[in-house]
Parts: structure tokens; C-alpha cells; sequence
């Protein structure tokens, strides 16, 4: 299966592939786009046993824009990809990671979520969601701009998928494909997340991610995993350990 537009009114750009259950849907960060998934194809092939969906979070990629960025907005567009009644388990990556709590589905691994905001943060955010969209005069200034936001820098090129796909060419000018409103999303409240959500849930972190602490995570109550020697964008460092966080892998 190569990249569709599905949803509700075709908003969502998702690429997949495999048959059968389990579905496993990934979900990554803010920024980024399904694209940094590529490097987890041919291990999905061997040793997922159903089919896996990974879309562009909406104002991503090629997704469709929200009127307003908010989780539940978000967790209701990508919602369409979850059938019910189907084994279902979601590894969402930081913002994936929290809308993944909010789906109906079996299982979800949520990767390098940051649960602990200051207040200096969400202002940080809040300013960056207000912004207008910065417009290049080159594709590789905006590429390095991308690179930069979605934190891949040094762990991908230019060619890869994941770079390419986070940037858009119009009238001769370059923008990055995120629409800078998602940065307005605000902080996660994953105690009630986390209570509230019906799958089992997971906590995963790199031993190196800046953006959490063990001892943060293991508050709520879930199995923790930290991975060794990896850093806040585990899943492209190492698709083989984080694969290895799934349930029902062969």
C-alpha cells in the first residue's frame, strides 16, 4: 500500500501496508510527518503479522488543516483509522504518543511523551502557534528549518522521505508543511489521559530524551521502558528496540 488521503472528507494522508489484524497504527511527533516511519517497513513486513497504517497528524505532511488544534480534534481525525471491533495497538511518538490515549483500541505505546510543563514553555508554544508561516527563498533553508522543529536533525539527509515531506513549494517559495497553529496544542494532562484511556498502556522513553524523566513517567502507574543509549526520537535512532515495544510482534 502506498500513500492515500482517507478520513472523514479525505483529510488524512496515510501510508500503510501488511493485511489482516493486528492493526498497528503509528503516530508521530509534532513537526515530523509519517514519513519517519520509512526506516520501520521492511521490519514491519517481517515481523508484524497484520497490516499498520501511519498518517500525517492533521496540519502535517499532507493532512488537511484544524480550525482549531486540540487533542481531542486531533484524536477524532485520526480516530477514522481505527475500526471497531479490531485488535488494534498504536505506538504514537511525544504528540502522537498523547493522542494515542484518547483512541478506542487494544494497546497503545506512547514514546517520549513530555509530561511536565513549565509555565515559561507554554508561553514559548503558545507564541510559536501565533506566528505567521516563515516562507524560503531555497528548498534546503527549509529543510534545515524542518529538521530542526521536528528534532531529526543529524539523524536524517535531505533526500530522506521524512525531510522531504515536511516541506511544500509554492509560487517559487518554500514553507514548512506543519502549520505552525499546532504548536497551540497545549499541555497533555496524562494522569486523566492515561486513567480514562481503555487500552493497556505503555511508557517508553530514550535513556537520553531531554524531554521526560523515568521518574516522571512511572507517576502514572503504567510499565515504564527506557532505551538504552537512545534519545527523544528513539523510533528513527532505532526502529529494531522500538519495534521491540509492541505487543503481538513476531
Amino acid at each position: 500500500m502506498g500513500w492515500q488521503t482517507r478520513g472523514m472528507g479525505g483529510e488524512l494522508r496515510v501510508r500503510g501496508g501488511g493485511s489482516g489484524e493486528p492493526v498497528l497504527i503509528l503516530l508521530h511527533g509534532l513537526g515530523a510527518t509519517g514519513d519517519v516511519w520509512a526506516g520501520w517497513e521492511p521490519l514491519l513486513a517481517r515481523d508484524w503479522p497484520g497490516r499498520w497504517l501511519a498518517p500525517d497528524l492533521p496540519g502535517h505532511g499532507g493532512s488537511a488543516e484544524l480550525p482549531e488544534y486540540t487533542f481531542d480534534a486531533l484524536a477524532e481525525a485520526v480516530g477514522t483509522l481505527v475500526t471497531p471491533g479490531e485488535h488494534t495497538v498504536v505506538l504514537g511518538h511525544s504528540l502522537g504518543g498523547v493522542v494515542a490515549t484518547f483512541l478506542p483500541v487494544t494497546a497503545v505505546v506512547a514514546l517520549g511523551v513530555k509530561v511536565s510543563w513549565s509555565t515559561e514553555e507554554l508561553e514559548r508554544a503558545r507564541s510559536l502557534a501565533g506566528r505567521p508561516v516563515s516562507w524560503f527563498d531555497s528548498p534546503e533553508d527549509a529543510l534545515a528549518r524542518h529538521l530542526r522543529v521536528s528534532g531529526l536533525g543529524g539523524l536524517v539527509g535531505a533526500e530522506h522521505p521524512a525531510a522531504r515531506a515536511g516541506v511544500r513549494e509554492q509560487d517559487g517559495r518554500w514553507r514548512l508543511a506543519l502549520d505552525p497553529r499546532a504548536f497551540g496544542v497545549g499541555a497533555p494532562d496524562m494522569a486523566g489521559l492515561i486513567a480514562r484511556s481503555p487500552a493497556a498502556v505503555t511508557l517508553a522513553r530514550g535513556e537520553h530524551d531531554p524531554m521526560n524523566t523515568g521518574d516522571q513517567l512511572e507517576q502514572f502507574g503504567r510499565p515504564v521502558v527506557t532505551l538504552a543509549g537512545l534519545g527523544h526520537n528513539a523510533h528513527v535512532e532505532s526502529p529494531h528496540q522500538c519495534l521491540a515495544l509492541l505487543p503481538g510482534v513476531a
